[in-house]
């Protein structure tokens, strides 16, 4: 495991983060696939890197745990390893929605 990915000491989320979360999901479908079941206000920053990003609705992207096809979350936003993060997730979410859009059928 890279040394950067160590959470904070405390692990504690910010008593406001459920309301920006709740704000952030709201009328928004997954970047990848378009659900908008299971959808998660994922970091493309881990706050526990940079702790002034976790409330930042700029810093957010929303990705599904999808049980049906793709777990988006994991996927794109893990790199399929919670342990990670994907820097560039903002791109390979537009890659990938737009492979999905334009699959040969």
């Amino acid at each position: 495991m890279r040394s950067e990915l160590v959470k904070p000491k405390d692990n504690k989320r910010s008593p406001k983060w459920a309301g920006v979360r709740r704000d952030f999901l709201k009328g928004k479908g997954c970047a990848v696939c378009g659900s908008t079941a299971k959808l998660e206000a994922h970091h493309k920053m881990p706050f526990h890197l940079d702790e002034s990003k976790e409330l930042d609705p700029a810093n957010l992207i929303a990705l599904c745990e999808s049980e049906k096809y793709l777990n988006c979350h994991l996927f794109v936003g893990h790199l399929a390893n919670f342990k990670s993060y994907n820097p560039d997730v903002e791109k390979d979410a537009k890659l990938w929605a737009d492979k999905l859009k334009n699959r040969p059928k």
